[in-house]
């Protein structure tokens, strides 16, 4: 069982970490265990048709942004992986400088800390001097930082193409094996 805990924070692209719990819900041999920020809920409001209790129905664990005393708040609870979609810039932020003041950035940091795999999905442009040495500084520690940057090698024609390509990237990363997107085939 691949234990993966998912952060979804107010940065506007929800939708992406949606789709990716949708994905994982319905691998057997995954595990999820879900944080939300309260931007994140109010963006799930304003970006999509689902609701809350959907989107906390896809994980197989759901904790309150605010529990620092959770489970997944100490190194010696065993997951595999966790990631961040998406990130806001504050996030990074905190991250970089080890500012945990709620669940996802301690999870975040215990992640890090343990040497387990971290993926940030940075949701924001134009991108800062600010913003790209915070995520320097967490790719240098060995974080993974995946962008939602759709390739068009597909050709798509509507968002959930777009959506399908990101996720499988992201569940490459996770190691997870899965068809979700088009691969390249060559020319």
């Amino acid at each position: 069982m691949k234990k993966i805990i998912v952060g979804i924070t107010g940065a506007s692209g929800v939708i992406y970490g949606i789709d990716l719990l949708k994905k994982l819900h319905a691998l057997p041999e995954v595990e999820t265990y879900l944080v939300m920020s309260a931007w994140g809920k109010k963006n799930i409001e304003l970006e999509t048709d689902y609701a809350i209790s959907e989107v906390e129905g896809l994980a197989d664990h759901l904790f309150k942004n605010r529990d620092l005393g959770a489970t997944i708040a100490s190194g010696s609870n065993l997951f595999d992986a966790m990631i961040i979609v998406p990130a806001t810039m504050k996030t990074v932020a905190a991250l970089a400088i080890g500012y945990t003041d709620d669940l996802i950035t301690r999870a975040a940091d215990v992640t890090i800390k343990e040497q387990r795999q971290l993926i940030i999905v940075p949701r924001e442009t134009p991108l800062s001097a600010i913003h790209l040495d915070n995520l320097s500084k967490l790719a240098h520690l060995g974080v993974q930082i995946i962008p939602p940057m759709p390739a068009f090698y597909q050709r798509p024609t509507t968002i959930q193409e777009l959506l399908d390509q990101h996720s499988m990237r992201l569940m490459d990363a996770l190691g997870i094996k899965q068809e979700v997107g088009r691969r390249w085939e060559g020319d």
